[in-house]
């Protein structure tokens, strides 16, 4: 038996919460005016707490959506906040915590969890895995040149901050999100980006493009100049269009701003190509990639019938000792979904199939990795083409 408890948290508790989470990640504690951002952020009833004589850990979610493979959107908790203090960790108070939120989130009928990890090596064994993944790279501005077959692209608006935090809700929700793995922002998420905004050391901008039924894409960014006489970088915060025309437009609009040498984009889609726009391949430098979205299937049945399939069925075994009720045998096809008695073609626990299920790990990776075992030698060819998708799944989204 625990010799800690897991409850919700009261409201005159969240700050305590908030404290302890921003010690874990060696931040200090929230300012009264700090407070006024974060205790938005809180959906009620969603933040939990482990004590023993006191608060030793926390954990918490909020509600969005999230489009799965076939464009379909499903319920997903945004889990975040979650640390244990230091001098209680390795006592079990995390796998304690992380049950009862799995527990609390399957209890309200969400079909998936997901997080951003500050480390890979936990949230494997309670049933995460990593679902989408990321590119960042650098362009060097006096070398990247546009081919001169590049469109145009539209007129670009100047938003103050305060603007864009009152309109860009409305503009992301407007775009379109049919990637797999793209989340939307309800409001318990804006208020987080616009304290990281006004924490930023330097003007953040956000530059909007105007398409001919009105604005269809925007980037933020912010630039870092060290010194009046020194080459500047500009770097991406936030970059999300509606198509080619309207990113084609703002990376023209990008390369235009002076005093800047670099700019500089993290956490992109893995398929976005921008060296593609110039005559110089090479002006585009890749720096980076990894891991990105943490998924959890909470709901096995939900969320394996939320998706679309192509190809030949096949029958997963899934075992999940942390949501029991997960563990079993399952006929994906085409058709749907099922239940199902029927001997399985592929075993694999509750991370490898989050890994498959945006389609950005094939089973037969995971399976040469032992991460999945097959049980005909045909399953993982067929599991390939059943879970494969057409377009990489990227989130975007921070949280």
């Amino acid at each position: 038996m625990s010799d800690y408890t897991v409850r919700t948290l009261r409201p005159d508790e969240h700050r305590a919460a908030a404290d302890l989470f921003r010690a874990t990640l060696h931040v200090a504690p929230t300012t009264d005016e700090t407070w006024q951002l974060s205790d938005r952020m809180l959906q009620p009833g969603r933040t939990l707490g482990a004590f023993d004589t006191e608060l030793v850990g926390t954990a918490r979610s909020f509600d969005a959506e999230l489009t799965v493979p076939g464009g379909a959107r499903a319920g997903v908790a945004a889990v975040t906040g979650v640390g244990v203090r230091s001098d209680r960790t390795r006592r079990g108070i995390l796998t304690e915590l992380m049950r009862a939120q799995l527990a609390d989130i399957a209890s309200r009928g969400l079909p998936f969890a997901a997080l951003r990890a500050s480390e890979g090596v936990i949230y494997n064994r309670y049933g995460y895995g990593v679902a989408t993944r990321s590119r960042s790279y650098e362009i060097d501005r006096r070398r990247a040149t546009f081919r001169p077959d590049v469109p145009a692209g539209g007129q670009i608006e100047l938003w103050p901050l305060d603007t864009a935090l009152e309109r860009l809700p409305e503009l992301y929700a407007a775009l379109p999100q049919a990637r797999p793995g793209t989340m939307s922002r309800p409001p318990y998420w804006w208020p987080a980006w616009e304290r990281h905004a006004r924490e930023v050391s330097g003007p953040v901008v956000t530059a909007v493009h105007q398409g001919p039924q009105g604005p269809d894409g925007y980037v933020v960014y912010t630039v870092d100049r060290k010194h009046w006489n020194e080459p500047a970088v500009l770097e991406i915060l936030s970059l999300h269009t509606a198509g080619g025309e309207a990113f084609d437009g703002l990376w023209r609009y990008l390369l235009s701003v002076d005093l800047v040498d670099t700019i500089r984009a993290d956490e992109r889609p893995v398929d976005e190509v921008p060296e593609l726009l110039f005559t110089k391949i090479r002006a585009v430098r890749e720096t980076g990639g990894g891991d990105e979205l943490w998924l959890r299937l909470v709901d096995v049945p939900a969320a394996l019938g939320a998706r679309e399939y192509e190809g030949d069925p096949v029958v997963l075994e899934v075992v999940d000792p942390v949501v029991e009720g997960n563990s079993g045998r399952y006929r994906v096809s085409p058709a749907g979904m099922s239940r199902t008695g029927s001997a399985p073609d592929l075993r694999l626990g509750a991370d490898a199939l989050a890994m498959l299920y945006f389609g950005t790990w094939r089973p037969s990776q995971l399976a040469s990795a032992g991460r999945i075992q097959p049980a005909d030698p045909t399953a993982t060819a067929r599991a390939d083409r059943l879970f494969a998708t057409p377009a990489p799944a990227w989130c975007g989204t921070h949280f």
